[in-house]
């Protein structure tokens, strides 16, 4: 899966700094590949397609944001 074509800004405009772009398609690269692997190997190891979809999910969507105080 490629990254996104932009990425938007907190403002909603893309974001432009060549830097930036680097490193958030490097961790788009890296967060992609130890999801395939941790999703394929749930499945191998028999866990239903689908509801390791949704634990997936689920851990990204129970993120902290960095901007909030812990």
């Amino acid at each position: 899966m490629a990254p996104p074509e932009r990425w938007p800004g907190a403002d909603g405009q893309p974001l432009s700094c060549r830097e930036k772009l680097k490193v958030l398609a490097e961790n788009h690269a890296e967060a992609a590949q130890v999801l395939r692997d941790a999703f394929e190997d749930a499945v191998l190891m028999g866990v239903d397609e689908a509801a390791m979809r949704r634990v997936l999910t689920d851990l990204v969507a129970a993120l902290p944001s960095p901007r909030r105080p812990a």
